[in-house]
């Protein structure tokens, strides 16, 4: 278990005096930029500095959200690396220390931000995590939290503010909030009240719940993308594709309504009896390859590319490239296509794309690591090194509670399938002791069986620009980030901010990790894990190397 950074004697970060909330995102990628536009768009809130160390992606995050088109970044707003950024924000703070001391001094003092996004690699998260603990800032992180619930309990600790007198546990001094933008989508607000505080089929009984994740947007991103290696510890795709899924059936099965919807209810949540799963690598091998593709290991060279649903020439230059598209998942390939088919037109940006796709790799001459190190987008997907479920159900069963209020016995599955024509619009069933609800990315339908009538809720679609992904979830989670440290800043204690408008502790994150975990530890052992005793052992333990 990494060991946290200890925090330093800090002086508190100065807001400005027009107390515009700034932030910092790290990561310019496509959920750094998901998330900044989010904060410009629909929050009071800006985006003040970017560290990505690609110089395409830094230069335009800042044209889009910082510095503007005709204008140049400003001092502390452009970063290569989020550690530099770090350095700096000592310095900073440092100088205005210096500067309240001595009065004479006029030097001004670079603003700082209030917030920062984490939008990095998922194996990166830890590290700066730790690393921004001591700063006191508000924090968004992207899921996951960690690639291991040791990392997760480690980043729980780091940002848990130290003990008082007595070792008594001291209330959070900041915001913090994880990616899990399903429970903030319209939709999904509506399903849950529905469910929870309207009780439209009584008391729920089971619930069905399908991400579909995609037919080439599986194998973009796990089969020859970031994605299509288990960690260390044999968690793969349910960890890093579904790991919102699952806190989205805990938010509606094991958490409880909100204080302010139902002050009469406890506020204990309805943890699990047990979980079991199971999953299996069954299309992206080299058994369902094509005889015809014979011993091809790319697609620019490959006898079957014309015939093959996966040929990367079809899904990068065909199906997005050609028809004018450069953002994702093509600029996942080539990070700097917009500006090469923008510069120089469609020949060069298609010719860019082609070569990058016609990278490859010989087992015989690479090793493994060098060939784990980076995504091969042209790669055959049965000739590729993933080893991640494109098939995976996970099943959770909860008992009778007996103390009030008597929240009863009840099922929840799980399934994450990649073959699928729908991308990522989830869909789902729960069954209650008066009715059944159906819902998809869309609508909610509810049947009642007293009246045998059936209600369709037809969600409204958030304005343009801002249902481009998990309906409307993205700018939902940065407005209620964004609201939550403006009501901190503005007085509102931590706790009652956090509850009121993040909605989820971060224990309550940590938690729904651990049900991914837990349902990874049932797969590859193929058994049935006890909840209780399960992440009480689990808890002991790290507490146990934690004291050592």
């Amino acid at each position: 278990m990494k060991e946290p950074i200890p925090p330093p004697n800090l002086p508190p970060s100065p807001l400005s005096p027009s107390k515009q909330l700034r932030f910092f995102v790290i990561g310019g990628g496509s959920r750094g930029n998901a998330y900044a536009c989010a904060v410009t768009t629909v929050t009071p809130g800006v985006i003040h500095a970017i560290a990505e160390p690609h110089a395409f992606k830094r230069r335009e995050f800042g044209r889009k959200y910082i510095w503007g088109i005709h204008d140049s970044p400003q001092e502390g707003q452009e970063f290569t690396d989020w550690r530099e950024w770090v350095q700096w924000e000592l310095e900073r703070r440092k100088q205005a220390t210096q500067n309240n001391d001595n009065a004479a001094d006029t030097t001004p003092t670079p603003v700082g931000v209030d917030g920062v996004f984490i939008c990095t690699l998922d194996e990166t998260h830890v590290e700066i995590l730790q690393a921004l603990a001591p700063l006191q800032l508000h924090i968004l992180c992207e899921k996951p939290l960690a690639l291991s619930l040791d990392d997760c309990l480690t980043v729980y600790r780091a940002l848990q503010p130290p003990e008082g007198p007595n070792n008594t546990p001291q209330a959070p001094k900041n915001i913090f909030s994880i990616g899990h933008v399903l429970r903030y989508s319209p939709h999904n607000i509506l399903l849950r009240k529905l469910l929870l505080t309207d009780r439209v089929i009584g008391d729920i009984v089971s619930l069905e719940h399908c991400e579909p994740v995609g037919w080439w947007h599986f194998s973009h991103s796990y089969v020859r993308g970031n994605w299509r290696r288990a960690t260390p510890a044999g968690d793969g795709s349910l960890l890093t594709k579904s790991c919102h899924d699952i806190d989205f059936i805990l938010w509606l099965l094991c958490s409880p309504p909100s204080p302010e919807t139902a002050p009469n209810q406890a506020h204990k949540p309805h943890f699990p009896r047990s979980i079991s799963s199971a999953g299996m690598m069954t299309q992206f091998r080299q058994k369902r390859k094509p005889v015809s593709a014979g011993n091809a290991t790319n697609c620019l060279s490959c006898p079957a590319e014309r015939d093959c649903n996966y040929s990367a020439v079809k899904i990068y230059n065909n199906r997005h490239l050609a028809t004018g598209h450069t953002a994702w998942p093509v600029d996942i390939v080539c990070p700097d296509i917009e500006d090469v088919f923008r510069a120089q037109g469609d020949k060069a940006a298609e010719s860019l794309l082609l070569s990058r796709l016609a990278e490859d790799y010989d087992r015989n001459t690479m090793s493994d690591s060098d060939i784990a190190a980076r995504p091969w987008y042209g790669r055959c997907v049965y000739e590729a090194d993933n080893d991640v479920c494109d098939d995976q159900t996970v099943t959770v069963v909860w008992d009778d509670e007996e103390r009030a209020p008597h929240r009863l016995a009840k099922t929840a599955s799980f399934h994450m399938i990649a073959p699928t024509e729908k991308q990522c619009e989830r869909r789902g069933r729960v069954y209650g002791t008066t009715g059944e609800v159906s819902y998809d990315s869309s609508t909610i339908s509810v049947y009642d069986f007293a009246t045998a009538k059936t209600t369709v809720f037809n969600v409204p679609k958030p304005p343009p620009g801002q249902n481009e992904s998990h309906g409307g979830g993205d700018f939902g989670l940065a407005k209620q980030f964004v609201s939550a440290v403006e009501a901190v800043e503005g007085g509102l204690d931590v706790e009652t901010a956090q509850s009121r408008f993040v909605g989820c502790s971060l224990e309550e994150a940590v938690r729904s990790h651990a049900v991914v975990f837990a349902a990874e530890e049932a797969r590859r052992e193929e058994k049935v894990v006890k909840w209780e005793s399960w992440w009480g052992e689990k808890l002991r333990v790290s507490a146990a190397a934690w004291k050592a």
